[in-house]
């Protein structure tokens, strides 16, 4: 096992993950309302496309992260993780200006697509609302040295998160051919 990287605290982690958590999801649901129409020059799904890309590498090193930690490679799962993470935040930007210049995108398919696109958006978007807090906080347990916690969260966690990231690519090629 590596050793700790930060000193535990729980009564900070605790405030700073429940303020960035609710932070992030209050921006989302609030500019997933406001559409900036200013033209930027190019195609402004652009950013739709590099999110599916980052969900896609995030997917990718999700399932590396988990081979390398059974291999009991923990620096290498470390690393992995962390960069991870590191795409999960740069999603996030390019999510929010995907949405606030793009605005909503609406569904055009018909019949059992319709419902498989609705289902997997459905359970996405939940599950991404809910994720964030659980990914911070495996990471808390993780830098921490807190090992049995730590796997305990990773347990719910990496399904999860592995979910969001394959489904997020998956919305993507359903809705992308109605982009105007």
């Amino acid at each position: 096992m590596l050793a700790p990287v930060i000193k535990k605290n729980d009564r900070k982690a605790n405030l700073l993950i429940g303020t960035v958590s609710f932070v992030v999801f209050a921006v989302i649901v609030i500019l997933g309302r406001v559409q900036l129409k200013t033209d930027l020059g190019f195609d402004v799904h652009v950013f739709a496309k590099i999110n599916a890309i980052i969900n896609t590498t995030v997917s990718i090193l999700l399932v590396l992260g988990l081979i390398a930690v059974k291999q009991k490679q923990y620096l290498n799962h470390k690393k992995i993780m962390l960069t991870a993470m590191v795409l999960s935040c740069l999603f996030l930007v390019s999510y929010i200006g995907h949405h606030l210049f793009a605005g909503e995108a609406k569904f055009g398919g018909t019949g059992s697509i319709r419902i498989v696109y609705y289902v997997v958006l459905v359970t996405h978007i939940f599950l991404a609302a809910v994720i964030m807090p659980f990914i911070l906080y495996t990471t808390y347990r993780a830098l921490t040295g807190e090992w049995p916690r730590h796997r305990r969260l990773a347990k719910i966690t990496w399904p999860i998160w592995f979910y969001v990231a394959v489904t997020g690519p998956i919305v993507y090629l359903l809705i992308s051919p109605y982009y105007q």
